[in-house]
């Protein structure tokens, strides 16, 4: 199943890891908790521009162990609602850019135009 991308502009990020505000790793060992500093991120980035939950489309998960997902998927639902939640992909990798990293999301959003604010 896929999504129809609404008009607007095209926000497509970095991957988002679990780094707080001075590049130190949160919920090390727990991807619960790393999965929820993602989304915090992510929420936080697209904030600037206008974005709001609703407009991300897709977002891809890399994840290190398949025994993670439900905890993934658990945060995923606390921030999206099932009528606005965006198409997945969900990717296991052998490792992630740290060593302690268990999570990183790559989402891409569409902000409608009347919201929009270029970034500084």
């Amino acid at each position: 199943m896929g999504a129809v991308q609404h008009q607007g502009h095209v926000i497509h990020f970095t991957g988002q890891v679990a780094w707080d505000a001075d590049e130190g790793v949160v919920g090390k060992g727990d991807v619960e908790a790393q999965t929820r500093q993602c989304f915090k991120n992510i929420l936080a980035l697209l904030s600037v521009v206008g974005g709001l939950p609703k407009d991300i489309v897709s977002i891809t998960t890399y994840f290190t162990d398949r025994g993670q997902l439900p905890a993934i998927q658990r945060v995923r639902t606390e921030v999206f609602d099932a009528e606005t939640a965006p198409v997945s992909t969900s990717v296991m990798v052998a490792g992630l850019g740290h060593e302690d990293f268990l999570v990183e999301l790559t989402p891409i959003a569409v902000v409608p135009a009347e919201r929009f604010v270029p970034p500084k």
